[in-house]
């Protein structure tokens, strides 16, 4: 299994792949640890401008995985380390994004997705909550339906999606609508480019410096909890959890 692909270059942008097919490229410890190694060496490269997160498969990111999940601490830092590197980091996604996976893309600067893309935050039907996910996804999705996705777990589209401002863009065809996304990134300074991400991420990171302890805390207590172990168990089992009516 090699959950992170190795990176391409092409004009000052960087492709980070997610490889891992076999888990639906959820988010493992392994994952988490090789995308942060990657990020870092993307910050000192000073011929990288952006980097472009994508995928094999149908899936972007199935959430966490449940038989090697990553510490909680390393994967928010993981997510505050995308709003903070000087440089954009664009999503690419043409496929499945659930549960912790939509943390990872609510992270990116610039995100565009296809019609295979599908998205939903499934943990309220594991007995668990989109606890620290919810420090990048909330100060840029609209309110009332991040409630209504929050609470019922349903499955959404590309075009809902950028409706609620969870992406930047639906699309047809994701290449053909990054090629202007690209082409201006390559035509900002690196300076220009660092000063105005961190003026658009500013609400982001301090959601992550006001919350990140309690929300931390707040996810491993609902792991640990009775409701969530027969929520997982019975997810892996592919059966109804013992309270769905």
């Amino acid at each position: 299994m090699t959950p992170l692909a190795e990176p391409t270059h092409d004009r000052g942008i960087t492709a980070l792949t997610l490889d891992s097919p076999a888990n639906r490229n959820a988010l493992s410890a392994q994952l988490v640890g090789e995308l942060s190694t990657a990020l870092d060496a993307c910050a000192a490269d000073d011929t990288v401008r952006a980097v472009v997160l994508t995928h094999t498969g149908n899936t972007f990111c199935a959430g966490a995985d449940l038989t090697e999940p990553p510490d909680p601490a390393a994967f928010v830092a993981l997510m505050r380390q995308i709003v903070a590197l000087p440089k954009p980091v664009i999503a690419r996604v043409t496929g499945h994004v659930r549960a912790g996976g939509l943390g990872l893309l609510s992270a990116c600067d610039i995100s565009v997705a296809g019609p295979g893309a599908s998205f939903a935050l499934t943990e309220s039907r594991l007995g668990l909550a989109p606890a620290v996910i919810s420090m990048p996804l909330l100060p840029r999705t609209d309110p009332r339906a991040a409630a209504r996705y929050y609470l019922t777990g349903e499955r959404f589209d590309a075009t809902e999606a950028a409706r609620i401002s969870l992406i930047t863009i639906a699309a047809e065809d994701v290449d053909k609508a990054l090629v202007p996304v690209l082409d201006g990134l390559r035509k900002a300074s690196p300076q220009g480019l660092a000063a105005s991400k961190e003026l658009v991420t500013a609400t982001v990171l301090r959601s992550f410096d006001q919350y990140a302890e309690d929300l931390i805390a707040r996810s491993a207590a609902l792991f640990a909890s009775a409701e969530a172990r027969e929520g997982m168990t019975a997810f892996l089992e592919r059966r109804d959890p013992t309270w769905v009516l």
